[in-house]
């Protein structure tokens, strides 16, 4: 098999986040669940966005985060996901492209104003998200670049992007492309309400054997299962991917191939400031370290350093330089 264009390409929701900090007191009186992603419409996206606090814009989405965890690795990576001709649009082109990702879903003007996720970060730092999907609600088959597909060593897919129909045959066309190049597939639970919402058709997908590597966290994990035992929920699970990368918060990360097994502690740091996209660079980590062919701990360890990175400071995005942290391992 030639050598891909890509090391690493990635579909997802191409969001742009508004953070802001907020006290339990208003996640009661706004009736939000903490730590849990909900879908919103434009109307609740207004309406939450004139009572939130100071916010910081910055371009996200799950599989964009985990695009940019990549590049700054040094890994190949392209990014498709549906943005609206508007200005949020522009700037999530923009960003991404200007941080190594090759980025060239055409925009388009037909679909509503590109997505935005408000997202409310409490004092334990942990986030909850209010997610306006508009525009990127309608990545359509069409949008799918197949050669740029066969032409990528791994293909990386959100789980959010089950969520609308549309976006869900598009991503079938996806896993069916790079099935037949022989190429691997990642996919990510992303919450434990998308699992809810898709538990069934996510283990479709295991048992058409679609799937090569699977990242959950631990609440994922135990809601795909129906397990109350994390160990047992691994064993589940495991049995059923070749890969299975699971993160667990203070308790680190472990991760299971077969017969082999690797665990890795949390990594220090010095404060935690927000949890936005911890998962997403554990990802991105873990999958810089399949693309060179590194061992299953070698990966998992990439996976530890780039989440430790990003709960350090606001927004979902390495600012340091994730090589330079990665040292002789990759």
């Amino acid at each position: 098999m030639t050598a891909p264009r890509y090391d690493v390409l990635a579909i997802g929701n191409a969001i742009v986040d508004v953070i802001a900090d907020a006290d339990d007191a208003f996640l009661e009186a706004q009736g939000l669940d903490k730590a849990s992603m909900r879908l919103i419409d434009e109307a609740e996206a207004e309406r939450l966005y004139g009572l939130m606090g100071p916010g910081r814009e910055a371009s996200g989405g799950s599989a964009g985060n985990t695009a940019a965890g990549l590049a700054a690795f040094g890994i190949k990576t392209a990014f498709i996901g549906q943005v609206a001709d508007d200005q949020l649009g522009a700037i999530y082109r923009h960003d991404i492209r200007s941080l190594g990702v090759d980025f060239d879903t055409p925009a388009r003007g037909d679909v509503g104003a590109t997505a935005r996720c408000l997202i409310l970060v409490t004092a334990d730092a942990q986030r909850t998200m209010n997610t306006f999907l508009g525009a990127a609600q309608q990545l359509s088959p069409d949008a799918i670049d197949l050669d740029a597909v066969r032409d990528a060593g791994i293909l990386y897919l959100e789980g959010y992007l089950w969520d609308p129909e549309v976006p869900r045959a598009a991503m079938e066309a996806a896993i069916a492309a790079a099935r037949e190049a022989g190429r691997k597939v990642a996919f990510t639970l992303s919450d434990t309400f998308c699992v809810d919402r898709h538990r069934d058709g996510f283990h479709r997908l295991l048992d058409e054997k679609k799937v090569d590597i699977l990242f959950a966290n631990e609440a994922e994990l135990l809601a795909m299962t129906g397990e109350s035992d994390f160990e047992a929920a691994l064993a589940s699970l495991s049995a059923k991917v070749p890969v299975l990368a699971v993160t667990r918060s203070e308790q680190g990360a472990v991760a299971v191939a077969g017969s082999e097994r690797a665990s890795v502690p949390a990594e220090p740091i010095e404060r935690l400031v927000d949890t936005t996209g911890a998962g997403d660079l554990f990802a991105a980590g873990f999958l810089a370290g399949q693309a060179r062919g590194l061992s299953l701990e070698a990966s998992i360890r990439l996976g530890a350093i780039a989440a430790a990175e990003v709960i350090q400071h606001y927004g979902a995005r390495p600012e340091a330089d994730l090589k330079a942290l990665a040292g002789d391992i990759l």
